[in-house]
C-alpha cells in the first residue's frame, strides 16, 4: 500500500515529493498528541506545532463547522470575527505591534514583512543567519540555506553566522551577543556599499532551525542597537516559538526581551487550519498602504478567524502555556538524564527542545541523529531533526503534551539510544 501511494504521489506530484521517514508514514487520525497510522499503529506527536492545541480538538472543529454552515467570504466584506482576532491577539503584545494584516501562510506573512520594512526606509538589503527558515517564496526563499535560489543569492540579501551553543559566534558564549552583532553591523555597512542600503533583519527569536542555541534574555540587545541605530526595521517570525509555546513568555521575543517592529506569524494559528499573519506597528502599516496595493482573498476569511479564536479559547480553556512552562522544565530534565556517551547537549524553551550529537572527535553525528529518529519512529514516537549539520534531534510537540507523555518519550529514547549503532 505505501509503494502504492509513494508511485501515485510521484505520478502526480512529481518526482521527490518530500516525506518524513525512511518509511513514510500513511496517517489516518490524529487526537490530542497522537496520530494513528493506515495499520492501526499510535504514534506519540513530538514534532508537529501545526496542531497546536491537539490534534482535531473539538472546539477548534467546532467552531470551523458553525462558521462554514454560517458564511464565509473574504475581508472586503465586513465582518467582526476577523477584527475581534486581530484586536484581541494584538492585546498579547507588549509593544505597538497592534494592527495586522491577515494571510494564509507563514510564507506570504514574512514575504510581506519584508516589503512592509523596504517601505518604511525605502532601501531593499536584508540580513537573516546563515542557517535559517522563513518561507517559500520567491523572496523568502533567498533567506535559505537548503538550496541555493537559481541565479545563486541575491546581492541584497547577507546571511550573518547564526547563533550556536556548542561553536559560539566569536568563539565563546559569553561574547557571543557582542560577536553576532559586530557580523550584523558589518553586513549593514556592506550592503550600503552595494548600494541597496539596509532594510531590514528578519529573525526566529529562538532560532529554532538553527538548532536551538542557548541564548538568553538580552543576547539580542547589541543587535537591537545596531539595527536601530542604522535605520532598520526588525522582523520577528514568530511561527514555531510564539503562542505560548516557550512557556515563560507568550511570544518568542518576550524571552530575549526586545520589541520587534513587525512580528510574522503561522502554523499554530488556525490548529491546522491555514492562516497567517503579519502583526505591525501603525506607522510601519501606513507606510506599507501608502506603497503597495495589498489584498488577501482567503486572509481573514471568517473561517479562519473562528478557528484561530478557538485556539485562543482552548488555551486559556485549558492553561496551556503554563502547561508549556512546567511539562517543558520536567522534560527538559529528563532529555538531560539521558545516558549516551555522544549526547554534547540538551536545551529547551518550554515545549521545544534540542539534543545534539557529538561524536567522540567532535564531529557532527548527523547519520547517527537519523538512525535514531528512524528507532524512535519504530517504538512509536514521532520527531526529528534540526540545525546546521542535521545531528540535534528536534521535539516540538502539540500544546496539551503531558508529564506521562515526557515520561514516554524519555523512556523511547534511551531505548533507542542504548540500541542503535554508532555511525557518524
Amino acid at each position: 500500500m505505501t509503494e502504492d501511494l509513494l508511485a501515485r504521489r510521484a505520478r502526480l506530484m512529481g518526482p521527490e515529493v518530500p516525506t518524513f521517514y525512511r518509511n513514510p508514514l500513511h496517517l489516518v487520525k490524529g487526537e490530542g498528541v497522537w496520530l494513528w497510522d493506515k495499520a492501526g499503529k499510535r504514534y506519540l506527536d513530538c514534532y508537529n506545532n501545526v496542531p497546536h492545541v491537539g490534534h482535531s480538538h473539538p472546539k477548534v472543529v467546532e467552531a470551523i463547522t458553525a462558521q462554514a454552515l454560517t458564511l464565509n467570504t473574504h475581508s472586503r466584506y465586513l465582518h467582526e470575527g476577523v477584527l475581534d482576532y486581530i484586536e484581541r491577539l494584538g492585546a498579547t503584545f507588549r509593544h505597538e505591534t497592534t494592527q495586522a494584516i491577515m494571510v494564509c501562510t507563514g510564507s506570504e506573512a514574512n514575504d510581506l514583512a519584508l516589503r512592509m520594512a523596504q517601505a518604511v526606509n525605502g532601501k531593499t538589503g536584508i540580513i537573516a543567519t546563515d542557517n535559517t527558515y522563513h518561507g517559500n517564496s520567491a523572496l523568502t526563499s533567498g533567506l535559505s540555506s537548503r538550496r541555493p535560489p537559481v541565479g545563486g543569492y541575491p546581492q541584497n540579501i547577507i546571511r550573518v553566522p547564526a547563533p550556536d551553543s556548542l561553536a559560539p559566534v566569536g568563539g565563546s558564549r559569553e561574547g557571543q551577543a557582542q560577536a553576532f552583532a559586530a557580523h550584523v553591523k558589518a553586513a549593514i555597512a556592506e550592503l550600503e556599499t552595494r548600494g541597496f542600503g539596509f532594510s531590514s533583519l528578519i529573525l526566529c527569536p529562538l532560532f529554532a532551525n538553527e538548532g536551538l542555541p542557548c541564548v538568553k534574555k538580552g543576547f539580542l540587545d547589541p543587535t537591537v542597537a545596531a539595527v536601530r541605530a542604522a535605520g532598520g526595521v526588525i522582523i520577528c517570525d514568530e511561527v514555531q516559538p510564539g503562542f505560548g509555546r516557550a512557556g515563560e513568555a507568550f511570544w518568542g521575543h518576550e524571552v530575549l526581551g526586545f520589541a520587534p517592529d513587525i512580528v510574522t506569524l503561522g502554523k499554530p494559528m488556525g490548529n491546522g487550519h491555514p492562516i497567517g499573519a503579519v502583526f505591525a506597528r501603525p506607522d510601519v502599516m501606513r507606510a506599507f498602504r501608502e506603497v503597495f496595493a495589498y489584498f488577501n482573498t482567503f486572509g481573514g476569511n471568517p473561517v479562519s478567524a473562528a478557528a484561530a479564536m478557538a485556539v485562543l479559547d482552548v488555551m486559556e480553556e485549558e492553561g496551556l502555556q503554563q502547561n508549556a512552562r512546567e511539562v517543558g522544565a520536567y522534560t527538559l530534565d529528563g532529555l538531560r538524564s539521558l545516558s549516551h556517551p555522544w549526547i554534547a547537549e540538551a536545551r529547551g524553551q518550554g515545549l521545544f527542545f534540542g539534543l545534539e550529537f557529538l561524536t567522540p572527535e567532535g564531529a557532527p553525528a548527523t547519520a547517527f541523529v537519523a538512525d535514531v529518529i528512524e528507532a524512535m519512529l519504530e517504538r512509536g514516537v514521532i520527531l526529528n531533526n534540526i540545525g546546521r549539520n542535521r545531528n540535534t534531534l528536534k521535539m516540538r510537540p502539540p500544546m496539551p503534551f503531558t508529564r506521562e507523555n515526557a515520561d514516554m518519550l524519555i523512556a523511547a529514547l534511551q531505548d533507542a539510544l542504548n540500541s542503535t549503532p554508532v555511525r557518524a
